[in-house]
């Protein structure tokens, strides 16, 4: 591997809507720069990134894979390109984030038919989270129906004016070759092998014009970003010189005020060489990056991390992966100084210490050691001890934590039981570790329900890590539709309940007599037991037990076996036996006194309700609207987002059974939506009466 200094290396990643052809992309960048020697096709399932099983077997990305290569710059400095290919489908977003959390550009890869898509819009606002470089790459230009200048619109539509063409197409379609870059000013013409060769050649009369009027409006946004530039720009138009050029492409991306947009047909690889020049020339080193912002560890006192070759070395993990005989693979960014195997460093989330063991680059799943990683360098590491995504490693002379990446929420839930018996422990220990590699990935287990619980991004997310589960680790489970976690209340005061336990079998007896007043609380608060006897009616000592009962039959619930909460029940008065009363007496007699004031209260049903976001193109509005209302969605509001139409809902968890699957459905595979709990409220009386009725016959079968 060549030598490389911290100022030379570009770390990118590929990113954007399933399908647009990120991985074909990848591979000809690859093949370009002379890392593989064939141009690898996803359906013979021999692509450098789209290495896994489930990944081949699916034919989409499902992991982001590593890769890197060297490309000269125009002065043949060599530059180091380490290459992130993302997945496009929405359930892998957790992806996307970490990756565009340690890489300083984002190519933004679009379907020259399709435009702006839901996936574009989603990964856009990623780069804006991380401050990311952002390039746009109109891509399968050499598809029938590609449609170059409305892409262009649909750009300039969602992601504003900043978007700045710096090439178009000549002959988009079958056989597309021809590229105009107006920024040299120069027709590209390409060969077709796959090699991604061209020459240049000037630009006919025909289409001088249009290309005069790409690069006024590329150097009009050149010079917004300078005020000497912008009155130069006034009094002498287009004369600016290179360094001018690039000084203010540079800014402008930086300050994520110029998207530059280019042309590509990766499937014949035509359109990735210049692109390759573009990052090597104009794009952010790791040096050029503002620090990077961390904390003390136990302590919220900001630290700053410049990127100094020689600083004290820190890095951060924003990828874990298991692979067969090999074990856990640690992927990080070095943030400053260097690493190399035999570094003892801290986990400053932790506090234990970890020894690096071989550190490799990455290409796929092929790994070369590394004598060391430098300062903005990603590799891997093997085998770390009790470190994971989102953790921090640093030296002791320098402890601070970086800041983790926020994963996205989960969107659906299944339900999961051991189809064998004994298989409890390892099943734990498999979701554990498949969430160590996956934190979108979230285990839990449902204490109202009684039920293990997984959730994730998505229908095929949470399939994905079940065939892992079942490949991985040998364990089958069944999986069923959570219950529905719902909650009793009630809408009326009751007072004066009044319950008398008595029992006598020979011997001693029970005895207990109890008055309470049932009430309902403000919805969130609760429950709340008040004690109001005087004049000793009822022992101090059995008071307790009185409370307790209550307790636990709020746990089990009157009317469906669910908690009951916001309730306030008061004990005012009573008697006792000196001789049969005592605590089981008492509890036993609140029990019943609460169940027979619980009924009498006006009991209702609360069902949890969720705030949800749906995402979709317009034409999909009438099928997406009246799909809300038929699952008793509360529309709140719609607006445009780009491209997008956005409804907010609010709808109940109950009705939400498969959505995923049926908005992809009514959208094409265009739609997605978010989901955020939001609030309980009652159930509606049709539908409370059908859960109850469900429920007897459920119990009266068992």
């Amino acid at each position: 591997m060549p030598d490389y200094k911290s100022e030379q290396i570009r770390n990118i990643s590929i990113i954007g809507h399933g399908g647009t052809g990120k991985t074909i992309f990848s591979e000809g960048i690859l093949y370009a720069a002379g890392v593989t020697n064939r141009f690898g096709k996803i359906e013979e399932g021999n692509t450098v990134s789209d290495y896994h099983k489930d990944e081949i077997d699916k034919q989409i990305s499902i992991n982001s894979s590593i890769m890197n290569a060297f490309w000269k710059d125009s002065k043949g400095v060599l530059k180091k390109m380490n290459i992130i290919d993302t997945p496009g489908y929405m359930d892998f977003n957790g992806e996307v984030k970490s990756s565009l959390r340690v890489t300083d550009t984002a190519l933004v890869v679009i379907d020259a038919f399709k435009g702006v898509e839901v996936g574009t819009e989603t990964c856009f606002k990623f780069t804006t989270e991380f401050s990311n470089n952002v390039i746009f790459v109109i891509n399968k230009l050499d598809s029938d129906n590609a449609e170059y200048e409305e892409t262009i619109s649909h750009i300039k539509e969602s992601f504003g004016s900043e978007s700045a063409v710096l090439q178009f197409p000549v002959n988009p379609g079958a056989g597309f070759d021809t590229i105009v870059d107006v920024l040299r000013m120069k027709v590209l013409k390409f060969n077709i092998d796959g090699k991604g060769e061209y020459k240049e050649e000037e630009i006919p009369e025909d289409l001088k014009e249009k290309a005069n009027g790409y690069r006024q409006g590329l150097l009009e946004a050149i010079a917004e970003e300078d005020e000497e530039l912008l009155e130069k720009f006034f009094e002498e138009g287009q004369n600016f010189t290179d360094e001018e050029i690039k000084y203010g492409l540079n800014k402008g991306m930086r300050e994520r005020k110029l998207f530059p947009i280019f042309c590509a047909a990766a499937g014949t690889n035509v359109g990735v060489r210049p692109i390759l020049d573009f990052i090597a020339d104009y794009t952010e080193s790791p040096l050029d990056k503002p620090a990077e912002k961390g904390h003390k560890p136990d302590s919220e006192d900001v630290i700053e991390v410049p990127a100094k070759a020689d600083g004290e070395p820190s890095l951060f993990i924003f990828k874990t992966f298991s692979e067969q005989n090999v074990g856990e693979l640690s992927f990080f960014r070095v943030y400053s100084g260097k690493v190399y195997p035999g570094i003892d460093m801290v986990n400053e989330a932790t506090g234990k210490s970890e020894r690096l063991s071989q550190i490799y680059s990455m290409n796929g799943k092929d790994r070369k050691e590394l004598d060391e990683a430098i300062c903005g360098d990603i590799a891997g590491v093997v085998k770390l001890k009790d470190s994971h995504t989102n953790n921090t490693l640093s030296s002791k002379a320098f402890p601070v934590v970086l800041k983790e990446i926020e994963f996205p929420g989960p969107n659906m839930a299944l339900a999961i039981i051991a189809k064998r018996k004994g298989d409890e422990d390892k099943i734990a220990t498999g979701l554990h570790s498949l969430h160590e590699e996956d934190p979108t990935f979230i285990v839990s287990y449902n204490t109202e329900t009684s039920q293990t619980i997984i959730s994730g991004q998505g229908e095929l997310h949470l399939n994905t890590i079940l065939n892992r589960m079942k490949s991985k680790y040998n364990l089958d489970v069944e999986v069923t539709e959570p219950k529905i976690p719902y909650k009793e209340t009630i809408h009326a005061a009751v007072n004066d309940v009044v319950y008398r336990h008595k029992k006598q079998s020979g011997g001693r007896g029970q005895f207990a007599h109890i008055h309470i007043n049932v009430e309902p609380l403000e919805r969130g608060k609760g429950f709340e037991f008040v004690n109001k006897i005087v004049g000793g009616v009822i022992p101090g000592r059995f008071i307790p037990a009185v409370e307790k009962g209550i307790v636990e039959v709020m746990k089990n619930g009157v009317m469906i076996g669910c908690k009951v909460v916001d309730v306030r029940i008061t004990l005012f008065d009573g008697s006792f036996h000196t001789v049969d009363s005592d605590e089981l007496s008492f509890k036993l007699a609140a029990t019943q006194a609460f169940k027979k004031g619980f009924k009498a209260a006006k009991p209702v049903l609360l069902e949890p309700v969720y705030n949800v976001d749906i995402f979709f193109p317009e034409e999909f509005m009438g099928a997406v609207s009246g799909d809300v209302s038929s699952r008793r969605g509360r529309i709140q509001g719609m607006e445009a987002e780009g491209r997008l139409q956005v409804i907010k809902c609010q709808m109940p968890l109950s009705e939400m059974n498969g959505y995923s699957s049926r908005l992809r459905s009514l959208t094409q595979g265009r739609g997605n939506y978010t989901r955020h709990f939001s609030h309980y409220e009652d159930v509606p009386k049709e539908i409370e009466n059908k859960i109850i009725s469900d429920y007897e016959k459920e119990k009266d079968s068992k």
